[in-house]
């Protein structure tokens, strides 16, 4: 492990819940999972991406190319768009307490918070620039987000300051340990980046050659963290607390399956998918059983998924402009 310090330090609370997935809603379980996968077309097929769920149930998702936030309502099967700046190319995205959505301008370095129930934007232009990239929120309010070209910000959304911290090897999605600790993936670097939010300190993980960690998830309690490694194709149980890797486990595509996104449920499973061999899996973690659920829409291209509050995975295939649920 090496450690890298930071030029600016941190002055938050302690932390100890890390708020189960960060995207301000608890993650419900279903118990028993048939496999039943429904999808809906997207108003706008540009490249939609990562879901996330609101307070009030609806999901939001990101329309990358074509500069829009999309809400789809769960019960009436209908969806609301938003425009937005020209240009930002929205990434990643969280719906806060209140239903305002911030998102990841991936295009133009920003962090945009969109108002619903006006339509305003308003942007926060990230210091250096570059492309942020996913985003999550602290119980203390703030935002976290990776930015590729090799840093982690740190949105405080009362005085619309962002701070930012350096590091390196791509940094992609991001979650948050039970400590408060914010920990992202380093997918060109093959590495695990932890931030101390107390501190400022960055420190890093070597994981093995190749193996191209892409997203991670928290469970509820923020116990344990997994990652999805794409270049290898495994789902990796980590303690955060102990910063050791507990268990990896092959996925049932092999070496090409591609682990991409990775969402935890109430109960404490993973769900994975495999963006090349289009499927999600649902592992259990005492008994290491994996269900395998084949997606209905071929080179359906997930890259983000999220557990509702009713147990429901929702996902959006960017390859195909349709967003799914499996129940």
């Amino acid at each position: 492990m090496r450690s890298i310090m930071v030029a600016m330090a941190l002055c938050v609370p302690s932390l100890t819940m890390a708020g189960g997935s960060n995207y301000n809603v608890i993650p419900g379980t279903l118990g028993a999972v048939a496999g039943k996968v429904t999808e809906w077309n997207v108003p706008t097929p540009k490249f939609a991406r990562d879901p996330a769920p609101a307070p009030d149930g609806s999901i939001f998702i990101t329309v990358m190319f074509g500069d829009r936030i999309a809400r789809f309502d769960p019960v009436s099967h209908q969806f609301r768009e938003w425009d937005l700046p020209r240009g930002a190319h929205p990434h990643g995205l969280v719906v806060d307490r209140k239903g305002l959505v911030y998102y990841t301008g991936n295009g133009n370095g920003t962090i945009g918070r969109l108002d619903p129930a006006s339509g305003k934007v308003v942007e926060y232009k990230a210091p250096s620039g570059g492309s942020p990239h996913t985003i999550v929120q602290a119980p203390d309010g703030t935002f976290w987000f990776t930015v590729q070209e090799g840093r982690i910000g740190r949105l405080d959304p009362a005085s619309g300051t962002i701070q930012e911290y350096k590091t390196r090897g791509g940094p992609y999605g991001l979650a948050l340990s039970k400590d408060g600790a914010v920990w992202f993936c380093q997918l060109s670097g093959d590495r695990l980046g932890r931030v101390d939010p107390a501190t400022g300190m960055v420190t890093e993980i070597d994981m093995p050659r190749g193996s191209g960690p892409r997203r991670v998830a928290a469970t509820p309690d923020g116990s344990i963290l997994w990652f999805a490694f794409y270049g290898s194709n495994e789902l990796v149980k980590f303690d955060p607390i102990a910063q050791k890797v507990l268990k990896k486990y092959e996925l049932p595509s092999g070496g090409g399956g591609g682990a991409y996104a990775v969402t935890v449920d109430g109960a404490g499973f993973p769900w994975v998918d495999e963006i090349s061999g289009n499927t999600v899996v649902r592992l259990d973690p005492a008994t290491g059983k994996m269900q395998v659920i084949r997606l209905p829409t071929t080179n359906t291209g997930i890259r983000k998924m999220i557990i509702a509050a009713d147990g429901r995975l929702w996902y959006m295939g960017s390859h195909t402009g349709k967003i799914g649920m499996i129940e």
